[in-house]
């Protein structure tokens, strides 16, 4: 099987074909990034019958060419850049750089079944992402919103207002705000600007979650059955990490998140520290649950945390353990909903004769 390896650019795009078995390149072509283009750059491969396609980032530069041939039946994995930049500089040509050599890079990592993933189809993970990445945006302007206003409150009004506002508090508290120069009815004429922003950021916040709702709701997960888990977690959960089964136990999904702890192999003694990589969105995901949890009283992460201190460990210390503990459950129940959603395999023909 041939696999061609692919280095995507915001304009252009450049295709090698490798011999999986050599690992010599046997042709190259660079197309630019059009629908047509598109189209000529999978007649050039159709002289290969059996290939694979090897694209470099193909969840960023290389996704929407991806897609558009995964939407056409070809086998994409997805390669990235941090491995084909290590077949760089082992190969011969040490460290030179061009479109056809990274593209080459990407086949030979696929080939060698090294750090390539499979691409999949775009679906409600996707979705969910996307929302996700919205609301982060949405919560960050929110903030700086409600942060200037506190500043202009604080000039307006002795003391200020308190640290936990809403937009409704605002203008109350505005309205005791006699101004007796022009520049506090400027200051007064913009905390009223940003009190309507703040409420139109609201708005578009508590739509964003209605909508993760409903493509939760769709996508028929078991996530929100966990306690702590509410819509805004789950679709963290779902739209970062895209397919479980891309983690092969949970404990590279731990890894992953940043919540393994990390041995000291220094130490005398066998002796662990946090981890500070990961996904820092999933590790917050994963927090919330667990702070959740440690709040109900009589669930199953209360009753775990209660047995770590009766242990000895401090309250960070058995926080960092439920929280380990819940990425493997989280993983599992992510891996089920994958297995009940796979299509069933068709019976052989001989079993339906």
């Amino acid at each position: 099987m041939v696999v061609i390896g692919v280095d995507p650019h915001k304009s252009s795009h450049t295709a090698s074909a490798l011999d999986p078995q050599t690992h010599r390149p046997l042709e190259t072509v660079r197309i630019d990034a059009a629908l047509p283009e598109y189209r000529r750059l999978l007649a050039w491969a159709k002289q290969f019958s059996e290939r694979r396609w090897a694209v470099e980032n193909a969840r960023g530069l290389g996704r929407h060419l991806a897609q558009w041939l995964i939407a056409r039946g070809e086998t994409v994995v997805d390669v990235p850049p941090t491995a084909t930049a290590r077949v760089r500089e082992l190969s011969r040509g040490g460290r030179r750089k061009n479109d056809a050599l990274d593209a080459a890079a990407a086949a030979s990592v696929a080939a060698l079944q090294g750090d390539a993933l499979p691409v999949t189809a775009e679906g409600a993970s996707t979705v969910l992402g996307l929302l996700d990445e919205r609301r982060l945006n949405l919560t960050q302007q929110r903030t700086r919103t409600v942060n200037q206003l506190h500043a202009l409150l604080r000039d307006l009004l002795p003391g200020g207002v308190p640290t936990d506002l809403t937009a409704d508090q605002a203008a109350a508290a505005l309205t005791r705000s006699r101004p007796q120069s022009s520049v506090e009815r400027a200051r007064k004429d913009l905390a009223r600007e940003l009190i309507t922003d703040i409420r139109a950021l609201d708005r578009r916040l508590k739509a964003n979650k209605q909508r993760m709702e409903e493509a939760i709701k769709d996508s028929n997960s078991r996530l929100t059955d966990i306690a702590g888990v509410g819509p805004v977690v789950a679709a963290r959960l779902l739209g970062r990490t895209s397919l479980a089964s891309r983690f092969p136990t949970a404990a590279a999904f731990a890894v992953y998140t940043g919540v393994a702890p990390i041995e000291i192999a220094s130490a005398d003694k066998a002796r662990h520290r946090l981890s500070r990589q990961g996904d820092r969105q999933l590790n917050n995901a994963l927090h919330t649950i667990a702070l959740t949890q440690v709040r109900m009283h009589g669930s199953r992460g209360r009753l775990y945390y209660d047995r770590k201190i009766a242990e000895g460990k401090t309250h960070n210390e058995a926080m960092r353990c439920l929280k380990r503990r819940l990425a493997d459950h989280v993983w599992r129940t992510m891996i089920g909903d994958e297995q009940r959603h796979a299509p069933s395999t068709p019976p052989p023909l001989h079993a339906a004769a």
